[in-house]
């Protein structure tokens, strides 16, 4: 993966989030609007995923050592379940505050610049989430396509608050403490749909079902005489993979070597993601069948 392109996003978007979250709090605050607020504390929580996001693709980056000879990968996802963790506190805190505020009955102050600077602001997160995801995909970042997905909900929440200013203009001022505290449950839900994600990697599942794409791949290379056992197992862009494939056991260890090494290149090629693959050589059946 290149880590520094990776970092580099990162620092164009946690420069637009600090712009965003700060505009949200500030008018937020003037107006009392507490959905507004609580919309800038989710948007700042984007800027603090952005910073652990480049400490821990920094740390990625570094090449494999004594103490992690399969690399620093998972570093990246270890980054992502801090900030779900992070959310979960702030949805935690968002919903607490718009408890507070339905008791009180205070009303936001809602004026045309309050207006313009939400919309200024969804403007730039609709971008933000655009070219985050569209980096990602191509750079194959978990974290990066992840914190897109985060940015994009940004969005709709943004667009709530909108709504929830209508309404309080039309006279419902408890719209606004209830769109805050949706805002809460829609924080908590990706927060732990982050840590669900990230926790799947860092316990080896499966996060890519490729298997049906590789048998494909094994069973056009010649002398291959069949292949089971295929486990994968690392986040989408740093996968790593093993497989068991059968040959000809009249075969020299210097020929079966050279089919080994061919699936190898060829599942490392042909399934995106793939960085490496460990190919075991077992004896087939001298009919060309396959040994069970």
């Amino acid at each position: 993966m290149e880590y520094d392109r990776v970092r580099r996003t990162l620092w164009v978007i946690l420069i637009l989030n600090v712009i965003v979250a700060v505009a949200k709090a500030v008018f937020g605050l003037m107006a009392g609007s507490m959905s507004m607020v609580a919309d800038a504390l989710h948007s700042s929580f984007d800027s603090a995923s952005n910073i652990i996001g480049l400490a821990a693709t920094g740390i990625a980056a570094r090449p494999p050592d004594r103490d992690h000879p399969y690399g620093h990968a998972k570093f990246e996802t270890f980054g992502t379940l801090l900030v779900g963790g992070m959310l979960l506190l702030t949805a935690y805190w968002v919903i607490s505050e718009g408890v507070v505020r339905l008791t009180t009955g205070a009303v936001p102050h809602i004026t045309a610049l309050t207006v313009g600077v939400m919309v200024a602001t969804t403007v730039i997160n609709i971008f933000v989430a655009l070219y985050e995801r569209r980096v990602g995909e191509e750079l194959r970042s978990s974290f990066l396509i992840a914190d897109s997905e985060h940015t994009k909900s940004d969005v709709f929440v943004s667009l709530s608050v909108l709504l929830g200013f209508a309404v309080v203009y039309l006279g419902y001022p408890l719209a606004d403490p209830l769109i805050a505290l949706a805002i809460g449950a829609l924080i908590g839900r990706m927060g732990l749909s982050i840590i669900r994600e990230a926790g799947m990697v860092l316990t080896d599942a499966a996060t890519v079902q490729c298997e049906e794409n590789v048998r494909e791949i094994v069973a056009r290379i010649r002398g291959v005489l069949g292949s089971h056992e295929f486990r994968c197992r690392g986040a989408p862009g740093e996968m790593m993979a093993d497989i068991h494939i059968t040959v000809d056991p009249g075969m020299t260890v210097e020929e079966a070597h050279g089919i080994a090494e061919e699936v190898e290149a060829a599942i490392t090629e042909g399934v995106p993601g793939m960085k490496e693959v460990v190919v075991h050589i077992e004896p087939g059946e001298r009919d060309g069948r396959e040994k069970i």
